[in-house]
């Protein structure tokens, strides 16, 4: 499976994304928010990647943090959202506001984005309100179990390759977060992917 593009943004539009890797373009479906993270056509970029098959469709959804592609997969779990309602919640919300509303059973906040209407909203809360705790999140509100906001760092960055690395090591996506961003609390901000690795591999042991 495809978890990680990393190359030049060769065009977008209003809810894709063409990532030109070694001379291949990627087309990535992604929320405006990703859009908005990935910079300028033509820049270097990285997306976090989520690989999506149905009977009669293969489609690439790209996001500029694991943060988001982990809430991507939590919101598909519920009945009634598609890969198309969980960006648009992810467009309207940023993951800390989703975390929150989920935990807070605010389906208020959630059906604030498009498409979502009152009872698929009240779903949504319902169905993640004992999990949202369990992810962290990029946005306002703080990382989980303790974990400041920087727990999720930006696509490219030492950190975030680190939780890459991770989980292909097969940790979960959320255990694997919430373990590099330990090792980043104890070695610093400047701390490079090898030793984030080394510290976080014995953190998501414990």
């Amino acid at each position: 499976m495809i978890a990680k593009l990393s190359g030049r943004l060769d065009e977008t539009g209003e809810d894709w994304a063409i990532v030109d890797v070694q001379g291949v373009g990627y087309l990535v479906h992604c929320s405006t928010k990703t859009l908005a993270a990935l910079g300028d056509v033509g820049e270097a970029c990285t997306v976090h990647t989520d690989l999506q098959v149905s009977e009669n469709d293969m489609r690439l959804l790209g996001f500029a943090e694991s943060a988001e592609r982990d809430w991507f997969r939590l919101l598909t779990t519920v009945q009634g959202v598609g890969s198309k309602v969980a960006l648009a919640i992810l467009s309207a919300l940023s993951t800390g506001e989703v975390r929150d509303a989920c935990a807070a059973g605010d389906a208020a906040t959630v059906a604030r984005a498009n498409g979502v209407g009152p009872k698929l909203a009240g779903r949504i809360v319902n169905e993640l309100k004992d999990k949202a705790g369990a992810l962290p999140a990029s946005g306002p509100g703080g990382g989980a179990a303790g974990v400041p906001v920087g727990a999720v760092a930006p696509a490219g960055s030492s950190s975030a390759d680190a939780v890459s690395a991770l989980e292909n090591l097969g940790f979960k996506p959320a255990v694997a977060a919430q373990a590099v961003a330990r090792a980043q609390a104890e070695l610093g901000e400047d701390a490079g992917e090898g030793e984030l690795i080394r510290v976080a591999l014995k953190r998501a042991a414990g």
